[in-house]
């Protein structure tokens, strides 16, 4: 479904038109804008004195589906029910192609302002080039980003060391062994044992893990030792525990944009994905497999990172990118907070000394990354994620994968295609295993 530019129909240029189906205690309201544009909420309330909000995704498809609005007339009758709020960049007498972006329901529709129907024109989008998201270059630049945004928020100067400011808590003893553990190049699976001995709720995720369906460990595990040394092994111990330490620090937000896949769930998909990904990576290009499935578990991390942060205004953030399912959640996050997840993600794991490579790919999977197996992680999440979202297993809009991506990693369609269906063949034992490491309702 093409959303952007001009649309070719009927030998004339028709201009491609999001619609947003709006509400508020008011009542239902349909805003038009282009349809490559960030709706900007302060100004639509600000035009309106309305607290509108996007339309939860289950009532747009409610609504959409509607067998009236299948027919010429009924959209005809849409356009003159309800109220139109139109950005000031589509004129009157514009022959315009409509879309909704999640139900993919369109229709053509002509422009014209009638005294019987009830229009607001004003300046209620953005450019997306306003709220691109620059690379950083090395140094200090993430961290003055990073307090800017908070100083905006705040109105307060950054006076103390910056982790402070930010009042994110410490990692918790075990943890910090762990991170030394997977910083250390001899490290076995003996001294892994000890750890995980001493941390009784570590201890009981590591037993729940070997015992998942999707391990299928034969026979019964036993002790720690089996479950580390026969079922489970170094690298994915480190890791899964790392990954659920770093939950444990923050809480997955409550207000959140309506339709979000389960926090753990969308990292447990990543991470197993990235794995069987690097899998098929050619020998001379292969990734440590322990690390990119490292990079798919905490590839979201920075999201819990804001909603920390920002706690007064994360609930504006979600009606942002509910408002705008169109564009990358960084994106909507660069133009509202002025900082994104990627960013503080990558900034934050690198200050508990995560591996480089990890935050990385964290920090660079949607910039254009650079060459080199620091670039070659960031790209093999940016991959990851797409797939996901492709089968609606990722959050964010679905884009093309494009040819050069799979060339730099030595993939083909065809194993991409194959690592998607070992992950979707496992999707029960996966969710098994994310109800053992989170918790959360399967």
């Amino acid at each position: 479904m093409s959303l952007g530019g001009q649309v070719q129909a009927a030998g004339t240029q028709k201009r491609a038109v999001r619609l947003v189906l709006l509400h508020d205690v008011g009542g239902k309201v349909l805003a038009l804008l282009p349809s490559d544009r960030l709706l900007n909420l302060a100004a639509l309330w600000s035009l309106t004195g309305r607290r509108l909000q996007a339309v939860r995704r289950e009532g747009v498809k409610r609504f959409f589906g509607q067998r009236g609005l299948q027919t010429e007339v009924g959209q005809r009758g849409l356009m003159q029910s309800l109220p139109l709020l139109i950005d000031q960049t589509l004129k009157e007498g514009s022959e315009l192609s409509l879309s909704e972006y999640c139900t993919g329901f369109r229709f053509d529709w002509r422009y014209e302002c009638g005294n019987e129907q009830q229009v607001t024109l004003g300046d209620i989008s953005l450019q997306p080039a306003t709220a691109t998201v620059q690379q950083a270059p090395r140094g200090h630049s993430d961290v003055s980003a990073i307090s800017s945004a908070v100083e905006r928020f705040t109105a307060l100067r950054v006076q103390q060391r910056l982790e402070d400011t930010l009042g994110l808590p410490a990692l918790a003893p075990t943890t910090q062994q762990i991170i030394r553990l997977r910083s250390k190049p001899d490290a076995g699976v003996d001294e892994l044992v000890q750890v995980v001995r001493l941390d009784p709720s570590l201890s009981a995720q590591v037993m729940s893990w070997a015992a998942s369906p999707y391990y299928a460990a034969p026979g019964e595990v036993r002790s720690i030792d089996d479950a580390i040394i026969r079922v489970l092994g170094f690298d994915l111990v480190v890791n899964l525990a790392l990954g659920i330490a770093m939950g444990k620090v923050l809480r997955v937000p409550e207000d959140q944009p309506s339709g979000t896949m389960p926090y753990w769930r969308q990292a447990v998909y990543a991470a197993t994905l990235a794995e069987v990904l690097a899998r098929k990576m050619p020998l001379q290009l292969r990734l440590k497999t322990g690390l990119a499935y490292l990079s798919g578990l905490l590839h979201n991390f920075g999201y819990l990172v804001l909603a920390h942060l920002f706690q007064p205004h994360f609930s504006l953030l979600s009606r942002y990118i509910e408002a705008n399912p169109h564009l990358e959640p960084v994106l909507i996050e660069q133009q509202v907070l002025k900082v994104t997840r990627d960013q503080i993600g990558g900034w934050l794991l690198e200050s508990w000394s995560l591996p480089s490579e990890v935050c990385a790919a964290i920090r660079q999977q949607q910039l254009d990354a650079p060459e080199g197996e620091a670039g070659s992680y960031a790209r093999l999440l940016r991959l990851t994620v797409r797939l996901l979202r492709r089968e609606g297993l990722a959050d964010g809009p679905v884009e093309p994968i494009e040819t050069e991506l799979l060339q730099c990693l030595g993939l083909t369609t065809e194993q991409t295609e194959e690592a998607m269906s070992v992950l979707l063949s496992s999707r029960d034992n996966l969710n098994q295993l994310t109800h053992a490491l989170s918790r959360e309702r399967i």
